[in-house]
């Protein structure tokens, strides 16, 4: 993202008044055109709306046996059953709610953990910046994937929070990268110089000063650490090392492996799941893509 100052994801500190009421006025015009942006966040609200709304008119649990074995989807199931008789669509919904629930949690920690550092990296700069910076670069050279797998098959206690606190904990270096990259361009501006020679203390300057100027960005990069937090989320439940006892859109899939439904034709076991993981996150990229055009005027379609 590039501004109007050529600084990228941030907005000029001098709109205020009159000038941020038109910049605001001129990014909601080019919001509603954008068609990247309002495919992406429909689909992004028609799932949330599904994953919340849709528990409450389920009269039975996501793992309770109700019905036949191996029904296909019906107007009773609308989308069919397992070979336990499981309602798919009661798992769906719920999958979908805890789906939520773990890019929510993964991707706020790994957001707040990385902005944290980048912020205080980026602004103090000096021997601060230099251990931040280190401590960065260690936990992304770390394989993260690898050292999730050995952490949460270790843990006697295998929960959704669990598991999103972990994936917060190694998600984190690449958005304190590009968080303190923005920071270091931003702390040599003089309205920061006014700040600090008017002392006000770090964390002042860096939420009334730093921050809002990088809104957009700041927007961004929380979409992807959210995606990124779904991705990873699903591939240890499929490999089984997901919630106990739990459910959700990865967990569905790896009881429909493991039970065979691709080989007997049970396709409505596992083209659900896969397919609300693939919107979900897909959606959150391409939202992402129309902010990116609507935050930088340089990439804004007339």
């Amino acid at each position: 993202m590039t501004d109007v100052s050529g600084t990228p994801g941030t907005t000029d500190p001098g709109t205020t008044g009159a000038g941020g009421s038109r910049r605001a006025s001129e990014t909601l015009y080019y919001a509603r055109r954008n068609p990247k942006l309002l495919i992406g966040a429909s689909v992004v609200l028609l799932l949330l709306g599904i994953g919340l709304i849709g528990p409450l008119f389920i009269d039975h649990g996501p793992n309770q046996y109700i019905g036949p074995q191996s029904t296909p989807p019906s107007g009773e199931y609308w989308l069919g059953t397992t070979s336990f008789g499981q309602d798919v669509w009661a798992q769906f919904v719920h999958g979908l709610r805890s789906t939520f629930l773990t890019g929510t949690l993964g991707g706020g920690i790994a957001f707040l953990i990385g902005t944290t550092v980048g912020f205080v990296a980026g602004y103090k700069g000096g021997i601060v910046d230099e251990i931040l910076n280190m401590l960065t670069n260690v936990v992304l050279v770390l394989p993260g994937m690898v050292v999730l797998i050995v952490a949460v098959a270790y843990l006697d206690v295998r929960g959704l929070v669990v598991q999103a606190l972990f994936i917060g904990l190694t998600s984190w270096p690449w958005a304190a990268r590009a968080v303190r990259s923005q920071t270091l361009s931003l702390a040599s501006r003089d309205y920061v110089d006014l700040a600090r020679l008017s002392g006000r203390r770090t964390w002042r300057i860096i939420t009334s000063e730093l921050a809002p100027n990088m809104s957009s960005y700041l927007v961004m990069s929380f979409i992807l650490l959210f995606g990124g937090a779904v991705l990873i989320a699903a591939g240890l439940d499929f490999i089984g090392l997901g919630p106990a006892g739990g459910v959700s859109l990865g967990l569905m899939l790896e009881s429909a492996v493991a039970w065979s439904a691709l080989q007997l034709g049970l396709w409505w076991w596992f083209i659900p799941p896969g397919a609300g993981i693939t919107l979900l996150v897909g959606s959150m990229y391409i939202l992402n893509v129309g902010l990116d055009e609507v935050f930088n005027p340089k990439l804004r379609e007339l």
